[in-house]
């Protein structure tokens, strides 16, 4: 069976190698185009899934335009049989629709929850409890295409979007490799999505990676570990931004205005919320090294006495 393989960051990577490790022929692999980045734009930096189909030595195709006619002929030139998609860009129906056995995703939610950009960001802010890994085949509307296969997992309640990711990768892969597999074999059977169930996982931007003390305790250690550590939950200590990666919850009834700052200068930094206390774990300013909280303290007094709303 030749595979086409379309895929940017190194989420993608082991659904990758597991098809290599397995003998499949991975005919093309389809990825973004370089970009210059780095300090001041001057490197040109490569997707992760390019470096490593350069490691390899695969057929590596970096379309601006999916609906380029040449490179759509040079796609059809691979007469694939399948299309696989990890983690890579809306494609255009002449492209999905290709391969005779069609196109398949993998995405990173329990299918039709959390459909969109940002689905392993929304799942941790959410507070959920159990997340996972869907494969399905593609249909016009992003993520909503009749599924094949599903991996379950549990979250902790202090696990970040970062460590997630790196376990729903693995699990990922598992999964490709496995729906390969049974769609190699026929032996499968498509679900169509249960629409009374959708939820959405829009891309996270910027300014929506502002923390709000305003919200319960709970709300707020997911909301800052939902983002961490990319994008960065963020605040304002002394009209400096201060990105926070982790925090620890304290749930306490107290009398202060949430955004209250409270610290010994030493040891701890924790800010008000609804019904208890955040406390800061690990943080950095802007311009300077994120840190833990002891080292911050002791190369840093706070000012203020209470977090800036200004970036609301």
């Amino acid at each position: 069976m030749k595979i086409v393989f379309m895929g940017t960051p190194d989420f993608a990577v082991p659904s990758l190698d597991i098809l290599l490790e397995n003998g499949y022929d991975v005919v093309g692999v389809i990825t973004s185009t370089d970009k210059w980045g780095g300090r001041g734009n001057k490197k040109l930096l490569e997707s992760d899934v390019k470096k490593y189909a350069l490691e390899k030595g695969l057929n590596i195709l970096q379309p601006k335009n999916l609906k380029n006619a040449e490179f759509q002929a040079e796609l059809r030139a691979l007469e694939a049989d399948l299309q696989i998609v990890v983690a890579f860009r809306m494609l255009p129906e002449s492209v999905w629709n290709m391969p005779p056995l069609g196109t398949m995703n993998l995405h990173g939610s329990l299918l039709p929850q959390y459909r969109g950009a940002a689905p392993i960001h929304w799942a941790v802010v959410n507070g959920e409890k159990e997340t996972g890994v869907t494969t399905f085949l593609l249909q016009h509307e992003i993520d909503t295409g009749d599924l094949l296969f599903q991996a379950k997992t549990d979250i902790g309640e202090n696990e970040t979007t970062g460590e997630l990711y790196n376990r729903l990768k693995m699990i990922g892969a598992d999964l490709m490799l496995k729906s390969v597999q049974e769609i190699e074999k026929g032996d499968y059977q498509l679900q169509a999505q249960d629409d009374s169930k959708v939820c959405h996982a829009p891309k996270i931007f910027h300014q929506d990676c502002w923390i709000d003390f305003d919200k319960t305790t709970l709300e707020v250690h997911n909301f800052i570990r939902g983002m961490s550590p990319f994008p960065t939950a963020w605040t304002l200590l002394d009209d400096e931004k201060l990105k926070v990666f982790k925090t620890e919850k304290e749930i306490i009834a107290h009398s202060q205005t949430p955004g209250t700052i409270e610290t010994d200068g030493k040891r701890f930094l924790k800010i008000a919320t609804k019904d208890g206390y955040i406390n800061l774990l690990d943080l950095q300013l802007t311009k300077r090294k994120r840190m833990d909280i002891k080292s911050f303290l002791n190369g840093y007094v706070v000012k203020n006495d209470r977090i800036s709303k200004t970036g609301a």
